[in-house]
């Protein structure tokens, strides 16, 4: 079974469009994958949320139900991520992830996170929404 760490950006956007995100949610009910976060990532995208799209919260609530949160990471851990060269609003998200265990962390911050798309960092891989909706996907299909 796989734990899945979803950054903010995933969040705030199965929130507020139909897309992979949200489609995400339901292949992880049907794979039985564990979906993740931080509070860290939890309150960014709810205050995203409220900034941008407040009319979008009553689904944020729904979808954090399917959501595990996990706790944040100690900041030596944090150090490690700064060290790879993540922004500190980017570096806890990472540091969560791996003392969370999780499998893979799913983002779509291409900017700050794309250099190590489908790479793994201290046995977590980083995944883009697409590739961890594609791998839900096959999974799901086998099923």
């Amino acid at each position: 079974m796989k734990r899945l760490f979803l950054d903010a950006n995933v969040l705030f956007s199965a929130a507020w469009q139909d897309g992979r995100a949200r489609a995400l949610f339901l292949l992880a009910k049907k794979t039985r994958a564990t979906l993740l976060t931080s509070p860290h990532a939890l309150d960014e995208a709810r205050k995203n949320l409220e900034q941008k799209r407040p009319e979008t919260l009553e689904r944020f609530h729904e979808l954090l139900a399917q959501i595990e949160l996990v706790p944040e990471a100690p900041p030596a851990l944090v150090s490690e991520a700064l060290e790879l060269g993540l922004p500190l609003k980017d570096a806890p998200i990472l540091a969560a992830a791996w003392r969370a265990g999780t499998h893979a962390l799913v983002t779509g911050d291409r900017r700050h996170f794309g250099p190590f798309f489908d790479q793994e960092l201290a046995g977590v891989k980083i995944w883009s929404l697409k590739k961890a909706f594609r791998v839900l996907l096959a999974e799901a299909r086998k099923r």
